[in-house]
């Protein structure tokens, strides 16, 4: 299969063959953000060092790529659309089925009489009339041939597949994705966080001169000025023409009025602060503010003339002083709580993660986080780049105090107004209003200027109003290399300390500042960037007056634009002004007073000056020369100078630039001086700062400076990174000649690089990429870096463009640069690094070029390069060989990483992956320099280069090995050294000779299996480097084409010895050793051979919590998935191609089933749905029994319980590891994958010759892949609307989690109540690939519907594929049965599979190719399936008719024909009519009974279908068939009948359980169906917390069995029939109706359920007792387990009988603790009167309730359902007396309720000792009624007489209903004397019960004393003695009662006397009181009846004559003795 057949060159073709070369190297031009890049001004000679920064800012970037790279990885990008694509499938679970509108028409209530005499087959509905059959399947019966069936169905399967299974599953966790090295950002300038303030309005309360704001940002926690000054006015025309004189012009730029502010480090601390300046004027700030703080423009009318006259005097002043300014006010607000308010109200989707815009934190993610304190919390607050746009409006100014105007001064006042939150008194306020908009800035907006003033793309159509980007000052620092050149100088004058001026002259002083280049004023510089509405660039400026003051403070800021070229020459001038306000008479002049000046030299010793500065002042005349000196330092003048304060500083200033070629360092600006000096132009000696250095010292100065490099600051150095390499790579690799020696620098330079690259990995502030890798290393590497000679290859023109001619470089214009760059974005997606030209092994190299240059050169097949060299070199001639005075960049690298000694090399291999990625940069440069086409190859390189590469190889994976066995805290080092070794070696496949490549890739195997390390971290680093490795971009020609096994590299991995049978022949053998990862196929395809291999050791491996199994797995997965998506792969032939590679990983997977446990982690040893133990394996689930398999909602737990044991048995010696459910299903989707594509007939082959072990295995694996990918539908995403629930969860399950690790008593517990739920959490996998697998829950609410639509589509398609993939193989299977010889296990097996299929949720499009496959079984092995497989029948005839109620057309017509061919195969061949017709009866009863959302329409449309069937099937028209099917169907019909009428009592439980139980009764003859409806009305009991009806059900369906077995076996350890189960209860007795007669078990059919066996009696027994105890019975439990324990005892099930024990005794514990507290039922009677309720008239029904029930629940709960029958002819009846018929109105329906209480006689009393025996078995209930003779209810007590009603109900409770008809009604009535006894009983009883508590209730007992003894009871007890013991009656008949009654009096007045005593000790010190009144009132009591209980009745105390005669009260009967009389 592997060799190079005729057919596989064009494969190979396909492939992407071997292309000669993919290499591209190419220019891309810069994206420059703004219009053109920022340069120096024309026309200046630039210095070097400022022309190689200028050049490095603007020349392109030298971008390697590959052309094929990533070919797979960019399909995941077209993922986006692929929604678009696909079909939409159907599922049943999405439909919402249309209903067939039934008017709500009032119960029949006549049908629910209790005779079960009707007969089930007369059926309400006829079928033939009324109904139209659905369409009938195609061609049902025309296949005569099984081949041609076969071949139709596969014909459909295969129509309208989706090819790529993959493109359907969300991509593996990027956490392992190491393959995808990402790109880095491409170098751009620093931006922070953007907001944009836009100046609306700033408006006093009058308006009279024209005035100026500026704005800026202040940081109060650092202390600083975060930004440059930003100056708007809103000046009217009208102000401005006050200004004309001074204003030459008004540039455009200066007319914004709004700025772009960035903030890199938001604090909360940032204020934005306004200061607003008006045109000096005379008089303190105070005076010119009086007028603003006391007028209004409002009040007009007074004001005019002021106003106006005000107007005229700023006019004035403006003419002559309009250009000096005064300080007037200022305000501030804090801009980071207007943003985080504003991101408050937000509401929560992120607008930008739809606009692709990155949140500000993920930007910040490249800059550096600074460590301290106090970044940290800022990012909880607000998001600054998802604010919502706010407008902030300041309604108070505060005066500028003259005397505090200093910086230090405002961050006084900012931390007052933070500490006070408002402004403090003495600060003076100006009413007035500022409104300024603030938004986030997302694109640039549009007529943007930089601070530069160049205009930003993109630019405006029209004069727009500019906005200006602010410059930020960062309050700490930023590291981002420069790119941009950026050259501007601040100047801040501070103050000046005139202390001991005496002259009156200066006092309202300014300051001129100017930039000169000369002395001459000639020489000024127009550099100072001018303010708003004036020119752009001005020449001087002045500061700001503040009236009156000798040493003011400035607050002014000076920006200026630096020349490129500075000299000696260029310095500041302050020139010191006094400015008179006033004009005096005499004066005509200025108004500027000269008082003196001072300077400032640019540079000093050639370095610009900056910091802070205290200048002395020069009065009268600047010196001469003043510029080459500083003031200070001035040289003594003829005449002198004058200086004021004798030359002491008295200016303060401070000056700080921002520039791009400054370095502000000493090592950098040392370093680089020196290296200009190399380059020539200069004279010695140099003059470094204050050194001078001769020529020959400058080699060891400048090895100083080298050395020294890595110690300068970090900023710095990061600023100037690229420049500081690409020095440093020079002199790598340029021997210099510095005074006539050759000085070798190359070692020292690469040690400083190395030393570089360790500070900046070292820096805690530097981000890193997740492979550890230096982000601004990599940006540097890949955008930035090209061969240091490349200078002289590209000699650029000016403004570095490439010429022309240059034709080795493919530059790309502007134009494609954008182009480029969404390239790059798509890339982002695949892996960055570009691997390419697989070549045969070098010894094949002939042979395969005979090969492939049959295809001929310029065939367009054979990619070439489109680069062709214009320059012909002379070079080529000499074929690889090179110069020799030339030294070759990546050789000298190569040689100095080998020779590097001590630290230097520790770091060299440390941070290997930037020198790899240096070497490969270079080396691609190199090729792409030669000559490609004649250099072969094998001599790109030299020998040397290559031998220093392998020893590199071998020393860093050595390295790797040391670090694994000596440090294990470094392990994480290890792991990304070993990635960028990969990347390396990935890289080399495509520059260097692949033989060459895979030896060093095989010496890296064997070096890296030594023994001393951890095998999973091993495997796991093996495993990385061979990820990385295969996803080269021409892998598969690398593996798929070894020209013959002896060529292939030798495999370095010991081979899994094979494990096929010895008994096969050779062809098996053959075949069966693809699917094997045999040495033979290690040879042949080396690269997938070792990573099968490493995933057979991985799965084999025990690793904690399965990381490296998850590792292999996700390896193999992502590989699959780049060939799956590949383009060049889409060929089925060349997928079936590349699918034979993986054959072996079939093999892998199968075996891993026996050892993976492929059930959800977390769920594991859930309880089953009842709550019985996980141990048991009989405890099945009370109907469920055949989805038990797969237990639903939880994808992994399909293995059927016979195969966990058998695998729990293999695996008692080896511990098990586990998978988690995602990296489960992307191993079963490798599976899919491979069975997918692989050729049909090789799969064939191989399941004939596969041992039945084996295939059974396949098959298990096929039932899980189906569990696996079910569809979930739209309702998993629609389930849980909150996020609470979610959160909820998910703490949860970390809880659990963290229990269950640590599993002790406690996490067992969790375990067993963990139920199965929880696998359903983790349903919603991930489609896109941005979320990490914890957010994944929240995800649903983020999601918007279409999301969840299209991902709905998606899934629904995965399941779809994944399925019809493993009906494919299941057909391939069967259609090799007939080869096999174990036929039945086979097809037994199979149909398993596809009954699982079938319980799943499937779409339409599955159903109907499952149906039509399950069609064929039937047709080819009908036979085997009705005889052998009696159970699989049992399921297969529910399945089948569950699908024939769905709603969806297509799943019904299909589901039909098969039920149809059912029946028909089984009555022709396989003569089994009668079972499969029993088979459906009881799977249609069950399916009615238990599902809910049961669709009975739609199944009798279905039965019509099948009765078309019938009708048309000419061959059986003369057989019984048509006669029995239309019997059959009648028969479901009236099951289905009683469905529509449970349908209608949904609402009344009790009604509905009558049908059942009605339905139930029916069945009497037939054991199955009744057992199928005893467990219907389990489950729906059960349901409705029903717990010991449930119970009761099922307690009946095991008597019925217990019936049938006795009749089958005679087992001493069996129940004898019913009659066993009487003490649970005596209703019972009920399933021994069915006698032998009836019944005869050996009937064909019948009881052949897998319940009628003595495990199915245990199980029912089983479920039975858990429901009594969760009912509270757990007495009953008791009960039940006694029957069940002697059939544990015979069959020795120890264990067993352990859990038994267990729960007897949970159960009696209960009983102890819970005593009294126990809940019982309540009862009530409820009687039905009115001939609107038909059968139910005059019936009457006591109703079990839940424990404590009130009346008016179950009142409102009847009138609530009745209601809805009768509307309002429904009426209560509210007493409890007899209903009179006659006195009722015939048209309305009546419902009386009664309370009632279970009711003993005296003998009974005896036997019911505990509460639980009052209130088990009962059958009589008793109420009262109070009447009097007069007919009121109620009277005085000596007419007050009542009614005691006892009722008999038919069966005892608790029974299988909840409610039970009444059968017997006895009443008596009760004298107004025996009233009172019973009253005055029941007190006493109250009494002696409250007293005697073991805990007494001191309120219970007061209530009940104040009841007895208080004073005032109405009726009390006094009352009762006074009416009826007052005197002895006269009627010798009441003698007894008056007696029973004084009696009772005296123990009651016993008992108050106790209560009383005992009060006392209960009660608290502030009762005393209290006590002492109940005392008193108790003896009160007793002494007013002593007379009465002394006085005996003499006669009753005579001696007794014997007398008969009768009692006086009704006689009371029990109903048993009126039973025995009777009889």
């Amino acid at each position: 299969m592997s060799q190079l057949r005729s057919g596989d060159s064009a494969l190979m073709q396909e492939l992407g063959d071997f292309p000669d070369d993919d290499l591209e190297v190419e220019l891309v031009e810069k994206e420059c953000r703004t219009v053109r890049h920022s340069v120096p001004e024309e026309g200046v000679e630039l210095d070097s060092h400022v022309r190689d920064c200028v050049q490095s800012y603007t020349q392109p970037w030298l971008m390697v790529s590959r052309r094929c790279q990533g070919d797979s990885w960019s399909a995941y990008s077209e993922r986006a659309c692929l929604h678009k694509t696909l079909q939409k499938q159907t599922f049943e679970s999405d439909v919402q089925p249309e209903k067939l509108e039934t008017p709500v028409k009032s119960p029949s209530l006549a049908v629910l009489s209790d005779d079960s005499s009707r007969t089930l087959t007369s059926s309400d509905f006829d079928l033939r009339s009324g109904l139209t059959p659905d369409p009938r399947v195609e061609g049902l019966l025309h296949f005569s041939n099984h081949d041609d069936l076969d071949r139709f169905n596969q014909e459909a399967r295969q129509g309208n597949r989706h090819p790529e299974l993959f493109a359907l599953y969300p991509p593996a966790d990027e956490d392992d994705a190491v393959e995808i090295r990402p790109i880095p950002d491409c170098p751009k300038e620093h931006m922070g966080d953007r907001i944009i303030i836009r100046c609306q309005a700033i408006k006093f309360e009058i308006d009279i001169e024209p005035l100026f704001a500026t704005l800026a940002l202040y940081d109060l926690r650092e202390k600083k000025k975060i930004s440059e000054n930003f100056y708007c006015d809103l000046n009217s025309d009208q102000f401005k023409g006050f200004l004309k004189p001074h204003t030459p012009q008004t540039d455009h730029s200066t007319l914004s009025r709004a700025a772009i502010f960035s903030i890199t480090y938001p604090s909360p601390d940032i204020y934005l602060v306004i200061k607003i300046e008006k045109v000096l004027q005379q008089g303190e700030i105070s005076d010119c503010a009086e007028p603003y703080m006391v007028m209004k423009e409002t009040d007009s009318a007074k004001n005019k003339e002021k106003l106006e006259k005000l107007r005229n005097q700023s006019e004035m002043f403006c003419q002559r002083l309009g250009r000096y300014r005064m300080p007037f006010a200022w305000a501030t607000v804090n801009i980071m709580n207007v943003i985080s308010t504003a991101t408050l109200d937000r509401d929560t989707t992120d607008s930008d993660s739809l606009n692709g815009k990155s949140s500000s934190l993920e930007k910040r993610g490249q800059l550096p986080r600074r460590n301290s304190e106090r970044f940290g919390t800022m990012e909880d607050q607000c998001n600054m780049s998802a604010f919502k746009p706010a407008t902030i409006t300041i309604s108070t100014f505060c005066k500028q105090e003259g005397d505090r105007l200093s910086d230090e001064d405002l961050f006084k006042f900012l931390a007052d107004i933070k500490k006070f939150s408002s402004l403090q008194r003495r600060i003076k306020t100006i009413p007035g209003t500022i409104r300024l908009d603030v938004t986030p800035v997302h694109d640039n907006p549009v007529a943007c200027l930089s601070t530069e003033l160049i205009p930003v793309k993109p630019l405006a159509e029209k004069n727009v109003r500019p906005v200006k980007e602010v410059l930020e000052f960062p309050s700490s620092e930023v590291y981002v290399p420069h790119s941009t050149y950026r050259n501007l100088l601040y100047v801040y004058p501070q103050r000046l300390n005139f202390v001991n001026r005496l002259t009156s002259g200066g006092r309202n002083i300014t300051i001129k500042i100017q930039f000169m280049s000369g002395e001459d004023p000639s020489c000024v510089m127009p550099v100072i960037f001018g303010k708003s509405n004036g020119p752009e660039f001005v020449q001087e400026v002045y500061t700001p007056v503040t009236y009156h003051n000798k040493s003011p403070d400035f607050y002014e800021e000076v920006k200026m634009a630096l020349p490129a070229r500075l000299t000696e020459r260029h310095h500041l001038l302050f020139t010191f002004y006094h400015i008179s306000c006033q004009q005096k008479q005499n004066q005509t002049g200025a108004s500027e007073t000269l008082i003196g000046y001072s300077w400032l030299p640019i540079l000093s010793t050639d370095r610009l000056q900056t910091g802070q500065y205290c200048l002395p002042i020069a009065l009268d005349r600047l010196p001469v020369n003043y510029s080459l000196h500083s003031p200070e330092r001035i040289t003594p003048q003829v005449p002198p100078v004058k200086w004021m304060e004798s030359h002491k500083g008295v200016f303060n200033l401070e000056i700080q630039a921002v520039s791009s070629v400054h370095t502000q360092d000493n090592h950098l600006e040392r370093f680089f001086t020196l290296c200009h000096a190399l380059e020539g132009g200069v004279t010695f000696p140099l003059r470094v700062r204050e050194e001078k250095i001769p020529e020959n010292k400058l080699e060891h100065e400048l090895k100083l400076s080298i050395i020294s490099l890595s110690s300068s600051r970090l900023e710095p150095l990061v600023l100037y990174l690229h420049l500081v390499l690409d020095k440093l790579f020079t002199l790598i690799m340029q021997p210099m000649v510095i005074a006539g020696q050759t000085a070798n620098l190359a070692q020292i330079a690469f040690e400083s690089v190395v030393s570089i690259v360790n500070s900046l990995h070292n820096s805690q502030e530097l981000a890193r990429d997740q492979q550890g890798r230096n982000g601004l290393l990599a940006t540097y590497l890949y955008w930035v870096f090209r061969l240091p000679d490349s200078n002289e290859l590209l000699n650029t023109g000016p403004g570095g463009v490439v010429p022309p001619t240059e034709g080795r470089y493919s530059t790309m214009g502007r134009a494609s640069a954008s182009t480029v760059g969404t390239m790059l974005l798509q890339s982002r997606l695949r892996s960055s690094s570009n691997p390419d030209i697989p070549a045969p092994h070098s010894a094949e190299d002939t042979e395969v070029k005979n090969i492939l240059s049959a295809k001929g050169q310029n065939n367009p097949g054979s990619r070439m390069s489109t680069y062709v060299d214009v320059s012909s070199h002379p070079q080529s001639s000499t074929g690889g060989t090179r110069p020799s005075n030339r030294k070759q960049f990546h050789e000298e690298l190569a040689l100095q990483i080998v020779v590097s000694t001590g630290v230097c090399r520790e770091n060299a291999y440390k941070y290997a992956w930037f020198f790899f990625e240096l070497l490969v940069k270079s080396m691609a440069q190199h090729v792409s320099q030669l000559e490609k086409q004649d250099v072969p190859r094998r001599s790109r390189f030299s020998d040397r280069f290559k031998d220093d590469v392998t020893t590199i190889v071998s020393v860093v994976t050595a390295e790797i090995g040391t670090i694994l066995v000596k440090q294990q805290k470094e392990l994480e080092q290890a792991e990304k050294v070993n990635i960028s070794l990969a990347f390396f070696l990935y890289d080399l496949l495509s520059l260097m000779d692949r033989g060459f490549v895979f030896i060093l890739v095989k010496n890296y195997c064997n070096q890296m299996s030594t023994k001393t390390v951890s095998m999973p971290t091993l495997i796991s680093m093996r495993l990385e480097f061979l990820r990385i490795l295969c996803s080269h971009e021409h892998y598969l020609n690398l593996s798929l084409y070894f020209s013959s096994p002896a060529s292939a590299p030798v495999s370095p991995c010991p081979s899994i010895s094979s494990q096929s049978s010895s008994s096969c022949s050779f062809q098996e053998q053959r075949i069966l050793g693809l699917f094997e990862l045999s040495q033979e196929f290690k040879q042949q395809h080396y690269l997938a051979g070792l990573l099968l291999t490493e995933l057979s050791a991985a799965l084999d491996m025990e690793s904690e919590g399965g990381k490296v199994q998850k590792k292999a797995i996700n390896a193999t997965y992502s590989l699959l998935c780049a060939h799956d998506l590949d383009q060049r792969c889409t060929r089925p032939d060349v997928r079936a191609k590349v699918a034979t590679l993986y054959l072996p990983l079939v093999g892998i997977i199968i075996d891993s089933i026996n050892y993976l446990d492929f059930t959800v982690s977390e769920a594991r040893g859930g309880k089953s749905k009842t709550g019985g133990s996980d141990e048991d394996p009989d405890n099945i689930p009370p109907i469920n029994q055949s989805i038990a398999m797969a237990i639903a909602g939880n994808p992994f737990n399909t293995l059927a319980r016979n195969a966990l044991a058998s695998m729990a048995s293999v695996q008692s010696a080896k511990a098990v590891a586990t998978l988690s459910a995602e990296t489960s299903r992307n191993l079963l989707l490798c599976f899919l994958w491979v069975m997918k594509n692989a050729e049909r007939s090789l799969i064939q082959r191989w399941t004939v010759d596969m041992p039945s072990a084996q295939l059974n295995r396949l098959l298990e694996l096929l039932t899980i892949c189906v569990s696996c990918f079910e569809y979930r539908g739209k309702r998993s995403s629609d389930k849980v609307s909150t996020q609470a629930l979610q959160k909820s969860q998910q703490a949860k399950m970390q809880l659990e989690d963290s229990l269950l690790r640590g599993i002790g008593a406690r996490g067992e517990m969790m375990r067993r109540a963990g139920g199965s739920d929880r696998a359903g959490q983790r349903v919603n996998l991930r489609w896109r690939k941005d979320l990490t697998q914890w957010r994944q829950t929240n995800d649903k609410h983020d999601k918007t519907k279409a999301e969840l639509d299209q991902e709905a589509l998606i899934s629904g398609n995965l399941a779809t594929e994944s399925n019809l993939i493993v009906l494919d193989l299941l057909e391939t299977i069967v259609q090799a049965v007939p080869l096999a010889d174990c036929k039945e296990s086979v097809v037994g097996g199979v149909l398993r599979v596809l009954l699982h299929c079938l319980t799943c949720n499937q779409s339409t499009t599955f159903l109907s190719h499952c149906f039509s496959t399950l069609r064929a079984l039937v047709v080819k092995f009908g036979d085997l399936l009705f005889e052998e497989e009696a159970e699989q029948c049992a399921d297969l005839c529910q399945k089948v008719l569950q699908h024939c109620s769905s709603p969806v057309d297509g799943n019904r017509s299909q589901a039909c024909a098969t039920l149809y061919l059912i029946m028909r195969y089984s009555f022709s061949s396989a003569n089994n009519f009668s079972r499969v017709k029993m088979q459906v009866t009881m799977s249609l009863a069950s399916l009615v009974g238990k599902s809910s959302d049961f669709h009975e329409e739609y199944l009798r449309r279905s039965l019509r279908t099948i009765l078309a069937y019938a009708e048309e099937d000419t061959e059986m028209q003369n057989t019984p068939l048509p006669s029995q099917v239309d019997e059959l169907l009648r028969n479901l019909n009236s099951i289905l009948s009683d469905t529509v009428k449970m349908r209608e009592f949904q609402e009344d439980p009790e009604m509905l359980m009558d049908l059942m139980y009605r339905i139930a009764k029916g069945y009497q003859t037939s054991p199955d169906l009744r057992l199928t409806w005893l467990q219907n009305m389990a489950e729906k009991h059960k349901n409705r917390k029903c717990f010991t009806e449930s119970a009761m059900c099922l307690v009946h369906a095991a008597a019925l069995v217990a019936e049938y077995l006795s009749m089958l076996e005679d087992h001493k350890y069996l129940p004898v029939g019913s009659v066993t189960f009487q003490n649970i209860s005596s209703n019972v007795l009920e399933e021994s109706a069915v006698s032998d007669d009836i019944l005869s078990p050996d009937e064909d059919g019948v009881c052949s359920g897998q319940y009628f066996t003595t495990s199915g009696l245990v199980g029912l027994l089983k479920q039975a007792a858990e429901l009594f105890s969760n009912g509270g019975l757990y007495e009953t439990v008791n009960e039940v387990y006694k029957i069940i324990m002697p059939v544990l005892e015979a069959h020795r099930d120890f264990r067993e009988l352990v859990s038994t024990h267990e729960k007897l005794q949970r159960a009696f514990d209960n009983i102890i603790q819970k005593g009294h507290k126990r809940m019982f039922g309540t009862y009530f009677r409820v009687g039905f009167y009115g001939a609107k309720f038909g059968d139910l008239d005059e019936q009457e029904f006591v109703y079990k309730e839940p424990g404590i029930t009130h009346l008016p629940e179950i009142s409102h709960r009847l009138e609530n359902f009745y209601s809805q029958c009768f509307g309002d002819a429904l009426e209560m009846i509210k007493d409890s007396k007899d209903i009179d018929r006659s006195k009722l109105d015939a048209n309305k329906a009546y419902i009386q309720i009664t309370y009632v209480e279970p009711f003993f006689d005296d003998y009974e009393m005896k036997d019911r000792l505990t509460n639980f025996e009052k209130n088990f078995n009962l059958r009589r209930f008793m109420y009262t009624t109070p009447f009097t003779k007069a007919g009121r209810p109620r009277g005085e007590l000596n007419e007050q007489y009542k009614r005691k009603t006892i009722l008999t109900t038919m069966h005892t409770f608790p029974y299988i209903k909840t409610r039970i008809n009444v059968i017997q009604k006895e009443e008596f009535d009760l004298t107004p004397i025996e009233v009172a006894i019973e009253d005055m009983q029941k007190k006493t009883r109250e009494l002696a019960v409250a007293t005697h508590r073991e805990q007494p209730d001191a309120k219970m007992l007061q209530m009940l004393l104040q009841g007895s003894v208080g004073a005032t009871v109405n009726q009390g007890p006094l009352e009762v003695a006074q009416v009826f013991l007052n005197e002895i009656p006269a009627d010798p008949k009441l003698f007894r009662h008056h007696n029973k009654l004084r009696l009772c009096f005296k123990e009651f007045i016993m008992r108050c006397g106790e209560a009383v005593e005992k009060n006392k000790h209960l009660i608290t010190f502030d009762q005393k009181e209290y006590q002492q009144e109940l005392k008193k009132n108790y003896n009160r009591l007793r002494e007013n009846l002593r007379p009465m209980l002394e006085r005996k009745i003499p006669e009753l105390y005579k001696p007794i004559k014997p007398r008969l005669g009768n009692r006086d009260s009704v006689k009371r009967l029990s109903f048993r003795r009126a039973l025995e009389e009777n009889s």
